[in-house]
This record gives C-alpha cells, sequence and structure tokens, in this order.
C-alpha cells in the first residue's frame, strides 16, 4: 500500500539519510550469510527496510547443478566469467531495490575477497551515491569452521546428496582456493572498526559487536492472568488472579521439571510480573522497559468502553495498529525503540526467561521469527503458555508449553476487510455524495477531516484513502474545479500522482 511505504519510508529516513550498501567480506564458512541474515533481521525489525543479495543464489540460478569445488578455481576462465557476471546482476538488483524499490540499507552477502571484486563495488557505489560499508569476517579456528559446515553447509542446495564425508572434503578444499588469495588473520574476540560514518552504521557496528553464536534458548511467557485480564481492561498495574497464581506455581514446577539451573529471569516493574517471578523461588531482575504498552487516556478501559468514548480512537487503531500512538501514550512502533536494549542483551546472555505482557512478547517474538509491522501486532501470545526459542543456522526453532492452567482470551484478531468490500464501499459513498449534492464547504471539511487523521497517525489508512478520493472525484464533477487549497500545510505534502494533479480544470490540493 503507498501510504504505509510512505511511512516506513519516513521512520528509516530518521535514522540514515542516504541508501547504504552493506558488504560482507570473508572466507567461506565463516559465518556471513549468518551475520547478514541477522543484521537484516534486526534493522528490519527496528523500520529500516532492509534486504540481502546472497550471491551464492544468483551463482546456483545460473548454474543449476554444482560439481566440485573445480568451480572456483581462479584458472576456471569460464567459471570465472560466469560468478563475475552474477555479480553485475546481483549489483544491479541492489540499485534498482535502493533507488526504485523504497529500501535503505542492502547487504551483498558474498566472499569478495579480491581487490577486483571490491574495486567493482567500490565504483558502482560512488556511481549511484550510495554509502558502502564493508563488514569482514575472519576466523581459523578449525573447530569452529568445521561445525559451521556440518550445521550449515551439509544443508546447502550445492550438496543434494547430504553426504557429511564428502561435503567437508569438498567445502575445505574450496576454501583452500580463496586462501590463496586472502591471508586470514586470527583476531579472536577483537573487533576493528574504521571510519564508521552515521548513525545506522553506528547502530549496525553495535548489533554485530552483541550478536554471540553460542547454545542458548530464550524462554518467553506473560505474567499469570490478572484481575484487570479478567475484567477486560488494558493497562494499569493490577495483581494476579486466582488462575494467575496457579499459573506462576506451575510456572515453578516447569522450570524444575527442565532442570533450569542457570536459567535468568527478567521481569517488568509492574505487579503481575513481579507476582509471577516471586513464586519462582529464584532471583529476577526488574526492567522498566519491559512494561506493557503505555495506552494514554485508554488506559485501564475495555475495548468497548474505549469504543463508546474515543469510538474516532478505537477505528484508527484498528486500520493500523502498528503505527497508531493512543493519545498520551504509545504505539506498537514505540514500543520496539523501547526494547531494542532488551533485543541486545538477549542476543549476549544464556538462557534468559523474559516474563513480560502481551504487546512487549509480541515485540519480542516478532524479531526472532522476523515478522513485518503488518503482522506484528497481531501474533497470538496466549496466557499461560511458554515459548521456548533456540536460535539455529539461519533462524529459530519454536517450542509451546501449555502449563495446562485456563486464563481468558485477550487476543482481538486483525479486522477483515475484503477488496470486493472496499470496492463497495468507495461506491456507496460516492453515490451518497452524489446524491445529496454536497456543496464544496461540506466536501473540504471532509478531505480536511482525513488530513488531520493523517497528522496524527502518520499514515492514511486504506479507507481514508477512499473517501478522500471520492470527495475529490464528486467536488470535480459537480463543481468542475477546486479552489486550491493548502492541505499539505496540515501534514498531507506526500500524496498519490492522482490525487495531486486530478483535474477536469486543473486544480491542487
Amino acid at each position: 500500500m503507498f501510504f504505509a511505504s510512505l511511512s516506513c519510508t519516513a521512520w528509516a529516513s530518521y535514522m540514515t539519510n542516504s541508501p547504504t550498501m552493506i558488504v560482507m567480506i570473508g572466507l567461506p564458512a565463516r559465518g556471513k550469510t549468518y551475520m547478514s541474515k541477522k543484521l537484516t533481521r534486526y534493522l528490519n525489525w527496528i523500520g529500516v527496510p532492509t534486504k540481502v543479495f546472497n550471491l551464492g543464489v544468483y551463482r546456483r540460478e545460473a548454474v543449476r547443478a554444482y560439481k566440485s569445488y573445480d568451480f572456483f578455481r581462479h584458472d576456471n576462465e569460464e567459471a570465472m566469467k560466469i560468478r563475475k557476471q552474477c555479480a553485475l546482476v546481483a549489483l544491479q538488483d541492489v540499485k534498482a531495490y535502493l533507488t526504485e524499490e523504497g529500501g535503505q540499507i542492502a547487504v551483498f552477502d558474498a566472499t569478495n575477497t579480491t581487490r577486483e571484486r571490491r574495486d567493482l563495488i567500490q565504483d558502482f557505489v560512488k556511481e549511484n551515491a550510495f554509502k558502502v560499508f564493508f563488514v569482514e569476517s575472519v576466523c581459523d579456528d578449525p573447530e569452529v569452521i568445521a561445525a559451521n559446515i556440518l550445521e550449515v553447509k551439509v544443508s546447502s542446495p550445492d550438496y543434494p546428496e547430504r553426504h557429511r564425508e564428502r561435503v567437508m572434503d569438498d567445502f575445505l578444499k574450496r576454501i583452500e582456493l580463496f586462501l590463496l588469495i586472502q591471508t586470514v588473520i586470527n583476531v579472536g574476540q577483537r573487533f576493528l572498526v574504521n571510519r564508521v560514518q552515521d548513525y545506522i552504521q553506528s547502530k549496525i557496528v553495535y548489533y554485530l559487536m552483541n550478536i554471540h553464536v553460542h547454545s542458548h534458548s530464550i524462554y518467553l511467557c506473560r505474567h499469570g492472568e490478572s484481575k484487570h485480564n479478567v475484567e477486560g481492561r488494558i493497562g494499569g498495574d493490577s495483581e494476579l488472579s486466582p488462575r494467575g497464581k496457579q499459573f506462576a506455581h506451575a510456572l515453578r514446577g516447569f522450570i524444575d521439571e527442565h532442570k533450569l539451573s542457570d536459567l535468568k529471569v527478567w521481569t517488568s516493574q509492574l505487579r503481575r510480573t513481579i507476582q509471577t517471578a516471586e513464586e519462582l523461588g529464584v532471583p529476577y531482575e526488574q526492567w522498566k522497559i519491559l512494561n506493557e504498552i503505555d495506552a494514554g487516556v485508554c488506559e485501564e478501559m475495555t475495548y468497548e468502553m474505549i469504543q463508546e468514548t474515543f469510538p474516532e480512537e478505537f477505528a484508527l487503531r484498528d486500520q493500523d495498529k502498528y503505527h497508531y500512538r493512543y493519545p498520551g501514550g504509545e504505539s506498537y512502533q514505540d514500543l520496539v525503540q523501547r526494547l531494542e536494549p532488551v533485543i541486545m542483551e538477549l542476543e549476549r546472555q544464556g538462557n534468559v526467561l523474559v516474563i513480560c505482557h502481551q504487546a512487549v512478547m509480541r515485540c519480542l517474538l516478532a524479531y526472532f521469527l522476523d515478522k513485518g509491522a503488518e503482522d506484528l501486532p497481531y501474533m497470538k501470545c496466549p496466557l499461560h503458555t511458554i515459548l521456548k526459542l533456540t536460535p539455529v543456522a539461519y533462524g529459530c526453532k519454536v517450542e509451546m508449553f501449555y502449563l495446562n492452567v485456563e486464563a481468558v482470551n485477550t487476543h482481538r484478531d486483525r479486522p477483515l476487510v475484503s477488496c470486493s468490500e472496499m470496492s463497495g464501499k468507495e461506491n456507496h459513498i460516492a453515490a451518497q455524495v452524489g446524491e445529496h449534492h454536497c456543496s464544496i464547504e461540506c466536501l473540504k471539511l471532509i478531505i480536511c477531516k482525513i488530513c488531520i487523521l493523517f497528522t496524527r497517525t502518520k499514515l492514511v489508512t486504506e479507507s481514508q484513502h477512499i473517501i478522500l478520493r471520492c470527495a475529490v472525484v464528486c467536488c470535480v464533477c459537480s463543481f468542475g474545479t477546486i479552489t486550491p487549497y493548502p492541505l499539505y500545510i496540515l501534514g498531507f505534502a506526500s500524496l498519490p500522482p492522482f490525487l495531486i494533479s486530478l483535474s477536469c480544470n486543473h486544480f491542487y490540493l
């Protein structure tokens, strides 16, 4: 949708003022793709449109059947031509993504070990006025390399037979071919950072310094059922209900049963999470940033009360739940920014149990499962259920444990509006406006109202878009023109071309 992309782009522009190309460098099996995918997931999560361009994917499309490491020999002229052509095609896709598709960061995932390849990339970014940021991964620990080959490369499309010994032998020979070009330096745990150019690059460095490749699991659950949950109220700082206390007791049994003796426990500073943790009989840390989303003036109200008292706010939130901000409160987008330090710590820690709240759990879960802004606010996080997240090669394994303690269902499904219904709504509004011969002043008020909503939510929904279009069309049909009306003052500077220049006699909004 046009306006949704506008909103995301505006947020991304807050952190980066020009498109950036991140170029991975390193020998095979050094974790480049692992870092690329994690970094892309993180940047998309914080609202910066990012995409990985993996050169191996392009190579597999050009050469359907991989035979052996001989393909990567530098005296294999035919293969070298294919590899260079794949790089050129990938760079053109990077250009299209950053200039035409609204992308802000492109991650170029390849070995990029030769001076020739890096010069090609440098010329490309200069020609297109992109920023470039090189990330090199260096490792010469044989055990780490072997573990990476067995965990990731055995399942690679290059090796459909999945024969572990053959894969290991072929891949190690492939690495030797690259060693002829690059000298490996054992940097251990050191990080060398040079010429960081802007804020988003500093965030990338900080993130990469916090991701650790180690075996661990993250346990996410909500607090036990609260009294407000039973009453259908949102927010507040209520205590646990009797069933909530029963869940807290069952949670302690879960920890004992799974022998999670080294488990760290984090809670928010709200009573319902603290009371849940108190029952566990283990130390726990309170994090204010884990508090539930702030509902502002709607705190401690039921959804029915909100709909009756603030019908406009209720409708606006349903139209764009991720970006909508409660008056005097927060949006899901605000919450993601607030939770960023939690993500950094979870990447660094061992086994952690986070006892949190519905909106908070959705944001954390969306990061680990790579869910976008459209899906995040509707992820199901039921009460009295534990999710165990175990990071694996290029993703996250999820296990769900229901502790058999009943609780209310606090989930609200996504409002569904089909295309046919939307089209019918447009026709209905147009018919109404035309039938009643609305005055130009009345239609101006309609348009003005939508613009005011836009300045508050930073997003025009499809419904508002339709009403605006109908109002403009009916104005033109009825009056032939619209007196120039500076709606851009209200924040409506970015409109689709047909709304800016739709005319019988030329007019501007």
